[in-house]
């Protein structure tokens, strides 16, 4: 379960299976464990079961993947034109 505060209106949302707004001009909506708003600014995450910070996107396979295509060198090919 997660729950939010709206900075603009202080109101606290709780993340459940219904659909939360606040309903000020930042919207702030809660559905299940997703936050969305118009300013993400504006919105505390209060109490969350997974944290939002360890959460790795790419894995070291991944990362190495694209260090080594950023070190490729670009092939310039020569047309002839007639």
């Amino acid at each position: 379960m997660i729950t939010v505060r709206c900075k603009v209106c202080n109101v606290e949302l709780h993340g459940n299976n219904k659909i939360q707004c606040c309903g000020c001009s930042n919207m702030t909506t809660v559905r299940g464990d997703k936050v969305s708003a118009v300013d993400l600014g504006e919105v505390v995450l209060i109490n969350s079961e997974t944290s939002v910070n360890n959460q790795d996107v790419l894995t070291n396979q991944d990362l190495q993947y694209q260090e080594d295509r950023r070190k490729r060198k670009i092939r310039k090919l020569n047309f002839e034109v007639r």
